[in-house]
C-alpha cells in the first residue's frame, strides 16, 4: 500500500505546485515578486534524506522529466537538475545528522541550488535576460521564503510519511 502512495503524494504535490504558480498574486505585497514553487522538489529532496538516494533519484528523474515535458520549452533542464542536485544533498546527508532541522536547512540548500541552476541554464540559452541582481531580488529571495514556509508545515509529515514507507520496505 506504501509504494502506491508515495507515486499518488508526488503527482499531488506536483499538481498542487503548478495550482499555486498559475493562481498565485503577481503583486505581493505592492511588490512584483515571482513565487516559484518547489514543492515536488522538496518532497524528493525528503525523500531522499529519510527513504534512500536511490529512491530520490528514480524519482527525481521521473518528476524532472515531467516538469520539463509539461511546463518547461526546453527539455532537460529539470530533468538532468532534479535527480543531480538530489545525488548532491544525499551525499551530503552522509555527512550531516539526519534529523529534521537539518533536513530543512538542507533541502533548502538543494532549492536554492535549483533556483540558480535554472536561472543560468535560462540566462545562458537566451530564454531569460533578467540580470542576475534582479533575479535574486524578485525572484530568488521570494521563491526561497515560500518554500521555506511550506516546508515548515510539510516537513514532519514528509519525514513521518518516508520513514514509514522505509519501514514497510523493511517489513516485507
Amino acid at each position: 500500500m506504501r509504494k502506491v502512495l508515495l507515486p499518488l503524494l508526488f503527482i499531488f504535490l506536483f499538481i498542487v505546485e503548478s495550482l499555486f504558480a498559475q493562481y498565485a498574486p503577481s503583486k505581493v505585497w505592492g511588490y512584483d515578486y515571482i513565487l516559484v514553487p518547489h514543492f515536488l522538489f522538496a518532497g524528493i529532496l525528503f525523500l531522499a534524506i529519510y527513504a534512500g538516494r536511490r529512491y530520490g533519484i528514480i524519482y527525481a528523474t521521473i518528476f524532472g522529466l515531467l516538469f520539463d515535458i509539461v511546463w518547461i520549452e526546453v527539455i532537460g533542464i529539470y530533468f538532468f537538475l532534479f535527480p543531480f542536485i538530489t545525488y548532491l544533498i544525499s551525499k551530503l546527508m552522509h555527512v550531516l545528522q539526519t534529523n529534521i532541522i537539518v533536513a530543512f536547512f538542507v533541502s533548502l540548500l538543494g532549492i536554492s541550488l535549483l533556483e540558480m541552476g535554472v536561472y543560468e541554464m535560462d540566462f545562458l540559452i537566451h530564454i531569460t535576460n533578467m540580470e542576475f541582481l534582479s533575479f535574486i531580488e524578485m525572484r530568488f529571495y521570494p521563491s526561497l521564503v515560500l518554500n521555506a514556509l511550506f516546508l515548515l508545515f510539510a516537513a514532519y509529515p514528509l519525514k513521518r510519511h518516508f520513514e514509514k514507507f522505509v519501514q514497510s520496505l523493511r517489513d516485507e
